[in-house]
């Protein structure tokens, strides 16, 4: 079998297969293959119809569309084009030596992607396809010009609807897209309320329709690719946005492929999440059906959404089981990928004393690996302090589990991404540092402060400052200090109001000791901020989140960001 060469996450070419082949396709992860051969091309070669038995034999789908080597016409890229677009992939299209697919793809992909694009992925992949460069021109200049916009929003979350609330607030007369898939809406902190039985599910979710922006267009689609030179977002249909000004904010995804078992257990067998809001109100049945055994709750490497919800999934259980009086005999532990219980030392004490209260053992550099739900058993991946990694084995009755968190793939592959991924910003500006048009804020952005709600309440004022500076050719006029908040539940009835900003620096919005559990703060995290949220931030209303200068970030004087702003 020849090499498979992949062009893309959704196609491969490789050369001349044999029926026999097929099953190591298969293994391969591909669902379809495209043969683009004709009968008796060379001599013995196989058969159109003994390889499609061989391959529905193997469970792939199969479909044949001959081209003649040399002879790639507009219809034949038209017809190839028209098979990508309706079948499910992971697809593998095979040839002779492989270029003619290759070729076949460039065409049909022509629409939307720019020749060049499309002839380096071809020659990353060994496929010289330069004699292609004047159809692939010709396609490239006969689409039609892009919608342009003042401002491009990409996501409808916290962020994408903070932002434009907040730049329409300075400049009503802006058109600004937001491009957002989704129909709903959600208020992802009232997760964990729901989980401990305090809210309802409807009270964290609206339509998409009534927190947009009015005055924004709202744009339902999924973007799919950037091309920050020509200042045009790609869409998954192919079409093109552009733009004058760009904000990305479309959030992360939960990785729960990380964890093997995990998507095959979620909602059954004790095993939940309030990571998301089908299992939210599972965590809570499941909470009240457990009177003995033993509980586990996880934390994977950061960053993730909310570094503190992990834990506090696990304070509330543990509240309920102590008021129900069957809390001695439930065996709670808290297995976190990280090394210390909280990355702001100031707030360690007075959560050492809640897990004190509740008798829960902390077990850190415990990475969850994997999870047989219907033998109770989860693996943890363990880091001694040599550095070493072992496996260790853990039975449960109950099982909440945070998976690991990263950008989006669009994200992630795309020349806006610095190494780890993330959408790379400076961290005060939140500007791109090699495209000024560029901005970024929420959880996909790279600077190193908690990804809350929170962030993004303050973040949003400084990239409409900046963004309408960048417009008017003046120099950033906002910073962002890192702030972000955690309303840690430690028990029910009573929050440590947890709110700091970059390298630690408590920034309290409140004349009171952040560290000390509150009532108040229960009555603010319960009440106040789910309509804070809907009905402050999303419509651009800025309580205590004005934007400062950047000649007055204040922060610790050891803090490596004050000039360089680096990671902490």
């Amino acid at each position: 079998m020849q090499p498979i060469k992949r062009l893309t996450p959704f196609i491969a070419v490789t050369g001349q297969l044999e029926p026999a082949d097929m099953g190591a396709v298969a293994a391969g992860g591909f669902r379809c293959l495209i043969n683009n051969c004709p009968d008796d091309e060379e001599q013995a070669q196989p058969g159109d119809d003994d390889l499609r038995r061989a391959a529905e034999a193997a469970g792939l789908d199969y479909h044949s569309l001959p081209v003649v080597s040399g002879q790639i016409g507009d219809a034949e890229a038209a017809a190839f084009r028209r098979l990508l677009e309706r079948v499910k992939g992971p697809v593998l299209a095979f040839s002779r030596s492989g270029t003619r697919s290759a070729g076949l793809w460039a065409l049909a992909e022509a629409h939307h992607l720019a020749p060049d694009s499309l002839l380096q992925t071809a020659r990353a992949a060994s496929y010289d396809l330069g004699a292609l460069l004047p159809r692939l021109e010709q396609r490239w200049r006969s689409q039609p010009e892009a919608p342009r916009y003042d401002v491009l929003v990409i996501g409808g979350g916290a962020a994408g609807c903070a932002v434009s609330a907040s730049l329409l607030k300075r400049a009503p007369d802006l058109r600004i897209a937001v491009v957002e898939p989704s129909e709903r809406h959600y208020y992802q902190p009232g997760w964990t309320l729901v989980g401990a039985g305090v809210f309802d599910c409807a009270r964290t979710e609206r339509a998409m329709a009534r927190c947009i922006p009015r005055g924004v267009q709202w744009i339902r689609a999924a973007a799919a690719a950037f091309e920050p030179e020509r200042q045009q977002v790609v869409l998954e249909d192919g079409s093109r946005l552009g733009y004058r000004a760009l904000v990305v904010c479309p959030g992360l995804v939960l990785d729960w492929d990380a964890i093997e078992g995990a998507r095959e257990t979620l909602g059954r067998n004790g095993v939940t999440s309030n990571y998301l809001f089908e299992l939210a109100p599972y965590t809570w049945r499941q909470v009240q059906a457990l009177r003995r055994g033993r509980a586990l709750f996880t934390q994977p490497p950061l960053p993730i959404k909310c570094a503190g919800a992990p834990q506090k999934a696990m304070y509330l259980s543990c509240n309920h089981w102590l008021r129900q009086g069957v809390l001695p005999d439930i065996q709670v532990e808290f297995c976190s990928a990280a090394a210390t219980l909280f990355g702001v030392a100031d707030f360690v004490p007075p959560l050492m004393r809640y897990v004190a209260r509740y008798d829960a053992r902390l077990a850190f550099s415990h990475n969850l690996i994997k999870v047989d739900g219907e033998a109770h058993k989860a693996w943890f991946a363990v880091t001694d302090a040599d550095g070493t990694t072992r496996t260790e084995e853990r039975e449960f009755d109950f099982l909440h589990l945070v998976p690991p968190q990263r950008a989006p793939a669009f994200v992630r592959q795309s020349p806006l991404a610095n190494a780890e991924g993330w959408l790379e910003v400076d961290h005060a500006t939140l500007r791109h540092p090699r495209y000024p048009d560029i901005f970024s804020l929420g959880d996909v952005c790279s600077a190193p402060n908690a990804k809350t709600a929170a962030a993004v309440r303050k973040q949003a004022p400084v990239v409409a400052e900046n963004l309408i500076a960048q417009l008017v050719g003046r120099a950033p006029r906002a910073a962002y200090d890192g702030y972000g908040s955690c309303p840690l539940t430690v028990e029910r009835g009573k929050v440590i109001l947890a709110e700091f900003g970059y390298c630690g620096k408590l920034l309290p919005s409140l004349p009171w000791d952040p560290r000390v559990p509150r009532r108040l703060a229960w009555e603010l995290k319960t009440r106040g901020l789910p309509s804070i949220y809907f009905d402050l931030m999303l419509k651009g209303h800025e309580w205590l989140a004005g934007p400062r200068r950047p000649d007055r970030l204040q922060l610790p004087a050891d803090c490596d960001l004050v000039r360089e702003k680096k990671g902490c």
